[in-house]
Formats: structure tokens, sequence, C-alpha cells
């Protein structure tokens, strides 16, 4: 079963100005705002990137409020398509490797894990297997820095996940709760 969500843009702080609701996934957003400052998810959880066609840096939001685009941690004000995340079972399982291609020391996770050089002994994972849910990639520890979704299937290599680099301090499971 398809959940569905809905999101709603604000091109000033604190829910203000001009906004568009959202109910699906959109690979072009410039023609309904310029830029966002504000967002209220109601439902479901979102990816949100900074630029069309669901490229350049990306926000993972879940249900919740917004005021300012520092609080999903954005790097401006630039949100040009989004899409919902959907994850049919509600389970959730990882498996991480030191080397691409699925080899070197493992890693299985069910929870999250805020800082992975306490968990295992590598800050850099090179290649992912998702077996169940939807999953967030931080570049650092406790949920910060870069953000990478990582939905169903296998990534041979970071480069899959739209990374610059291997470099993983954190990670978490994508619900909408």
């Amino acid at each position: 079963m398809d959940r569905v969500g809905k999101i709603v843009f604000y091109e000033d702080r604190n829910f203000q100005g001009r906004y568009y609701e959202c109910n699906s996934d959109c690979p072009e957003l410039n023609t309904h705002f310029s830029h966002c400052n504000s967002i209220r998810v109601e439902s479901g959880a979102w990816v949100l990137y900074e630029r069309p066609n669901y490229l350049g840096y990306q926000y993972i939001l879940i249900r919740g409020e917004y005021p300012d685009y520092q609080r999903w941690m954005g790097y401006n004000d630039s949100i040009r398509s989004c899409r919902i995340i959907r994850n049919p079972s509600g389970a959730f399982r990882i498996r991480i490797y030191e080397r691409p291609d699925f080899s070197g020391q493992m890693l299985e996770c069910t929870e999250d894990v805020n800082n992975l050089p306490d968990r295992w002994h590598h800050r850099e994972v090179h290649s992912a297997h998702v077996h169940d849910g939807a999953w967030v990639f931080y570049e650092l520890p406790n949920c910060r820095g870069h953000q990478y979704l990582l939905e169903r299937g296998g990534y041979r290599g970071f480069s899959e996940w739209a990374a610059m680099n291997p470099n993983v301090g954190s990670f978490r499971r994508v619900t909408d709760l």
C-alpha cells in the first residue's frame, strides 16, 4: 500500500508568504515558488533536493514544522524537487561494508547509529545493502553534515548514493512518526 504524504513549502520564514502544497513526487518545484524558507510536513517522510530532477544536496524531513531552512540542516533556501519516501514493509535492516562491492568487514543494523566510529572501527563506508526500509547516511556523527538517502537495494560504491566520499559518521531509519 502506497502512503500518501503532504508537505507545504513557504517562501518566507515562520510559514509566511506564498506557499505551495504538494502530495506527490515533483521533479521541478521552481514553477511553484522561487525560494523556500519554511516547511510543514503534515504526513509522510520526504526527501528534498536543492536542484531539479532529484539532484544536488538532499534533505530528509519527517512529519513536523521547520520554521527556517537551518532547521532541516539546509545550506540555503533552494529547494527545487521533492519526492515521498516509501517503506511498504515497515521493517528496517541495512548492511554496511568497509570496501566496495559488498566486500571486507560488514556490520548489520536494524536501529539508528548516532556515532558509527564508536560502534565500528571504520569511518568510511564503501558499499551498503538496504534489505528493508529507507535510511539516511550523515557525513558526521549525531546526524549532522551532508545527508544521503538509501532506499531498498544494493549500493556497490559511495557514488551510488550520491556521496563525494565514503565518510559516514552516523545513520538513521526514515520513519514518518
